[in-house]
């Protein structure tokens, strides 16, 4: 019998909280409840969740915040991240992707597809621990064991989400892939808010990886990682 995965969300809206907690029962999920960023991030401190949702306006400590101390400790650093928010600005979406977390979704929102990015994440993070092949590319290895991208010895960190477009383009060099494809053939109607979050991840690897950068932009469909020869 699989484990339950657990997810910690910090939320101070009793109405979202209450959505969200009746949908994990309903799927199963053992979910956590806090209601200010301190204790929020004692919570993720003391449980190390499978997953976080966070709100970015919280009593004590702002969401922003939070991501930014879980990706700068080296425990906590894998653990995936989903922004929850009423600020639907572009800036605000980019810095919440720059800052480390997987996904930003932009209140109201529909729980369905809240879960189903859960599913999604949650699926590639398994799929990923599965092998242990490392991918050798230009000046870079890509350990999937680690999630951890290497430029001879040091590390270069990568968001979950990072890691998954990043494998999924390298074990497909040379063709072209859709943003649906990318972000793991989720189906949702919220499709502008889900290009534009694909495409900030990409813009976030290539700055990552530098002038080696080889993801190539095909107009109109997506992107593929152009092996040189």
């Amino acid at each position: 019998m699989s484990q339950k995965k657990r997810i910690l969300l910090i939320e101070d809206e009793e109405n979202s909280a209450a959505l969200i907690k009746l949908q994990a029962e309903n799927l199963d999920y053992q979910l956590h409840v806090e209601v200010d960023g301190i204790n929020g991030f004692r919570a993720i401190e003391r449980e190390k969740p499978d997953l976080v949702i966070l709100d970015i306006w919280l009593p004590g400590q702002n969401g922003f915040d939070i991501v930014r101390k879980i990706k700068n400790s080296s425990e906590l650093k894998r653990i995936p991240l989903i922004i929850l928010s009423e600020k639907n600005e572009e800036l605000d979406i980019v810095l919440g992707l720059e800052l480390g977390a997987d996904d930003y979704i932009t209140k109201p929102f529909s729980v369905k597809i809240l879960f189903s990015k859960i599913k999604a994440i949650l699926r590639r993070k398994k799929e990923s621990s599965k092998t242990l092949k490392n991918i050798a590319f230009s000046d870079f290895t890509l350990e999937v064991d680690k999630y951890i991208l290497r430029k001879g010895q040091k590390e270069i960190p990568l968001t979950l989400s990072e890691f998954g477009i990043l494998k999924r383009l390298l074990s497909h060099k040379n063709q072209v892939l859709s943003r649906s494809q990318l972000l793991d053939d989720i189906n949702n109607d919220d499709a502008f808010i889900v290009d534009r979050n694909i495409d900030v991840h990409i813009a976030s690897l290539r700055k990552k990886l530098g002038s080696h950068s080889l993801i190539e932009t095909v107009r109109g469909i997506g992107y593929r990682y152009k092996e040189t020869i």
